[in-house]
């Protein structure tokens, strides 16, 4: 991986980090945060690359519309929706309720 995504990574996972337990985020909203609005698919690598990062919550980004499009790449089929869950966030049919309540929105870098 060439060393610029390395950095880029690194800086999703910053903002990452400081998602609050029983918030989520957007991909985009990542994006934007880095100023990179463009750049939500690479956010969506770097969560992918973050399962061996236990100090990522990963399963707090989602698309913006609430939709868990990540639950794939987590162990167990519903693993990502049971760690929400766990933080009282509803999903149902792979979509948060009340997305708008719980959305977290980072502050630019």
């Amino acid at each position: 991986m060439a060393k610029e995504n390395e950095n880029f990574f690194e800086r999703v996972y910053e903002i990452a980090r400081q998602i609050p337990e029983g918030k989520v985020t957007s991909y985009g909203a990542i994006a934007k945060a880095l100023g990179t609005a463009r750049s939500a698919r690479m956010v969506g690598w770097a969560m992918n690359a973050a399962h061996g990062k236990e100090d990522v919550p990963a399963h707090r980004v989602v698309n913006r519309k609430g939709l868990l499009t990540g639950k794939f790449h987590f162990d167990g089929t519903n693993l990502m929706q049971q760690l929400l869950e766990s933080e009282g966030i509803v999903v149902e049919n792979n979509q948060i309720i009340d997305f708008e309540k719980h959305f977290w929105e980072p502050e630019i870098q």
